[in-house]
This record gives structure tokens, sequence and C-alpha cells, in this order.
């Protein structure tokens, strides 16, 4: 039996599992800070320009698109939410597997859910089963596999056609064949946000939509290639080197890979965290005044350096991607939320002054323990020689320091409000976090009119 044909089976079962609390809470705290990426991509640039190149796909369908005032059908839906729900990065992460799995997974099982007019429960669960098919996958290709490859685009698309599996309750033979369709289609290249470019959260888009369609092709009876993973010519052969699909189904079924998530405290890319929070320690724990600082060390793992290069960024999406900035944007203005990433704050003397004082470099420690551990070691040297040192060997939303139900909460909030308003997003909140079972297209209703 083949990896994807045990998977299939897995899914299958499921439909029978009893979900632990703490299974379906961690699905909860994944749904509310989806919605939060979600909207606070919505009113973006990119996200207009991407709903006006699909203005033909709207006022057709069932299905609520972000900040657009028609619907769609659900294909077009997962790929448009998916891709808005990217462009502010604030969406959560697997860290074992450099992926982030709600994009692609909500998103698709989102627009299915309340195209078929389902419930908050079952979309729970289809959630819980596309994290733990994708995540499994992502973990045992790395790290060779995020040296060109954009994991959220490729293994994205096994978690939302697993997650679109469950919720048509798909037998295990279509549920395999809707695992091996999807995988087919798997694709994104780092090169993407390596550069100023838009493409980047259409990964995650394109992965929703390839993952919702195979489901559904595979429901109508299109059949897909059982040993896509580990064939000759397969996923693992074209994707990585020597993954280890000994370990994929290890343990299946035992406990829930959702329940060890990382939540972004900041609002740009993941490998920045370490070096924020360390320098977040050393501003809370020492008179540090910021006129005095000479020099700022940051020792961090491979791809914080190849991926978040940018100096004095151009853009908010350079400054995203920029370690420099992000760090200074934390000692200047307080936090690195979307307040970082206005033209006041690009564009702010103090910040551009205080990056050229940090010295980015790879240090050997940290990169041994990447992609497990996400760590950076930060020394500020100061005007009269004191220097500060601190190894942040976590993040602050990693699973071994993570974000409390509150702090998740108040991200919510802060992300929600500015686009839908005080009220409807503490309700939106309510109902994703406490209530015991819901239609889909009743939680849609409380942001489908927001505007854009």
């Amino acid at each position: 039996m083949t990896l994807l044909q045990k998977f299939g089976e897995f899914i299958a079962a499921s439909q029978q599992a009893d979900f632990s609390a703490q299974a379906i809470h961690s699905a909860r705290r994944a749904l509310l800070d989806w919605h939060g990426a979600l909207l606070a991509g919505s009113d973006t640039l990119v996200a207009k320009k991407l709903r006006h190149g699909y203005q033909e796909e709207l006022g057709a369908g069932g299905c609520t698109v972000a900040g657009a005032d028609q619907k769609s059908f659900s294909r077009a839906a997962a790929f448009l939410n998916g891709t808005i729900s990217h462009i502010a990065e604030f969406d959560d992460i697997f860290r074992d597997g450099a992926y982030h799995p709600a994009c692609p997974t909500i998103s698709a099982a989102f627009a299915l859910a309340e195209a078929h007019d389902d419930s908050l429960l079952n979309l729970l669960k289809a959630i819980i089963i596309g994290y733990e098919v994708s995540t499994r996958i992502s973990k045992v290709i790395q790290p060779s596999h995020y040296q060109y490859f954009h994991t959220t685009g490729t293994v994205g698309v096994f978690g939302a056609a697993a997650a679109c599996a469950y919720l048509l309750r798909l037998d295990a033979g279509k549920a395999c064949d809707a695992l091996a369709t999807a995988g087919t289609f798997a694709s994104g290249l780092q090169q993407a946000f390596r550069s100023d470019s838009m493409t980047k959260p259409m990964h995650a888009g394109h992965a929703a939509e390839v993952g919702l369609n195979a489901a559904l092709l595979a429901n109508a009876g299109m059949t897909g290639t059982p040993d896509l993973l580990e064939g000759d010519a397969g996923f693992g052969a074209a994707l990585c080197k020597n993954p280890r699909w000994d370990l994929v189904l290890e343990d299946l079924g035992h406990g829930w890979n959702i329940e060890h998530m990382t939540f972004k405290n900041h609002g740009c890319c993941g490998h920045n965290f370490p070096a924020i929070d360390a320098v977040s320690h050393l501003l809370s724990a020492y008179p540090i005044d910021a006129e005095k600082i000479t020099q700022i060390r940051v020792g961090a793992y491979k791809p914080t350096v190849d991926v978040c290069h940018y100096v004095h960024p151009q853009s908010p999406f350079e400054a995203k991607f920029s370690l420099t900035y992000t760090v200074s944007a934390r000692i200047i203005l307080g936090r690195v939320r979307e307040m970082a990433f206005l033209p006041t704050a690009l564009d702010n003397p103090r910040i551009r002054a205080m990056e050229k004082k940090i010295k980015l470099f790879v240090d050997p420690e940290c990169a041994a323990k990447f992609p497990v551990h996400r760590s950076a070691k930060v020394e500020i040297e100061m005007s009269d020689g004191s220097i500060y040192t601190h190894h942040q060997h976590t993040r602050h939303g990693d699973p071994d320091e993570p974000l409390t139900d509150q702090e998740l909460l108040d991200k919510f909030q802060e992300l929600a409000e500015p686009r839908v308003g005080m009220e409807l997003a503490k309700h939106l909140s309510d109902e994703l976090m406490e209530s015991p079972d819901v239609k889909i297209r009743k939680l849609a209703t409380l942001w489908s009119k927001m505007s854009a």
C-alpha cells in the first residue's frame, strides 16, 4: 500500500474518529488567526489588483471573498482568499516543516463548507485533518525542500485536498485520488519572494484552489497516481533530497500536529522573529537608550540571511523580508505590526539610521538547529562600550513559547477592527472561539460586507 493510500484510509476513518477538546480548541485558534490574516490582507493594493483581475469570476456562486461585495464559486473563493490571507504575513506556521498551513488549507475548506452550508464543527474537524496530512509531509522533506521551494505552495495542496476530502466524506480510495491529483500541481519557487513582486501570496491561493479542485474531481470519479509521493519520478524525488518517508506515517492518529502550531506575534517573515524577540528581551531587561546604540550584531540561521536580506526597504513587501528593518522598527516603534509598514515608518529617518548599525551573519549553532529550532543571537553594543547579549532559543508564538488565547484574540482584534468594526470583530471572535456550532454561511456574513 502506498503512502497516499494510507493517508486516504486515515482521512476516511477520521469520519468516525473522536476529536479531543484540545484538538478542536487548537483548530478554533487556527481559524481565528486565519480570519485575522485574511482581513489584514483584504484592503491591500495586492488584494485590490487581485480582485480586479478576477472580476469575471465574481457575481455568481455562493462563496464569500474578502473585500468583495460579490460572491464567487468555491474554486475562485479558495484561490482569492488563499492569496489574500497570505499577503499581510500574519498567518500561522508549522515550524518543523517551514510551512504556513492555514492559507491553503482553511481557505479551501472554508469555501467548500460555505458552498455546502456546512457547520463550524465539521469545518474544524476538516482543518485538523488537513493540517495533519500536510504538516507530516512538510516535515519529512525538509530542510532541502526549502532551498528552492515555497512549502506553502507545494505542500499546501495536500492540506487543502485532505480537508476538502474530509468535508466531502470521500472514501479511502477517492481521498487518495484527491491527494494524488493535488500533488501533481504542487508548485511555488522561492525566487518569487526574493524580489518585490506580488507572486508569493498567490502560491497559497493556488494551493487552496488545487486542493479543492482535486477533491471535487475525485468525488466525481477522477483518479490519481497512488505512489505520487514516493515514486521514482514523484514528489519526493523531484522536490527534495532524501525524503524521510519512513517517518511520515509514524504514530498517525495518535495526537494532532495542529496542537503544535506557531502563531505570529509580528507582521513579517517568521525568519525575522527570533532576532526581534531577542531585541525585545534586551530592551525590557536593560536600560537601553536607542540613541546610544552603536552596533547590533545578529547571528541567525541561513534562511534568515538568504530570505530576509533587504536593507533600507522601499516597499512593505521588502520591509517584511528585511531583518535590519524589522529589528530597527521594533526598537524605534515598539512593535512590528501593521503600523511598521506604513509609508511614514518606511521613511522614518530613525529607523533608517538604526538599520546601518545592524550586522547580520550566519551563526553556526543557530544554523545547525534549523529547522527544529528558530533561534538568533543578538549583541547590542552601546556608546559607553557596554554590550548586552541574548540568545533567543525559540520564537514567542512557537509551540514551546506559545501565544495565549488572549494574546491571539488581541492580535485578531487589532487586525479585524479597522476592517469590520469593533462590534462585528467581537461577534466574529466569540463565534469562532466559543460557539458549539454554527453554519459557515452565518460566519461569513460577519465579514462579507466589509469595505475594501
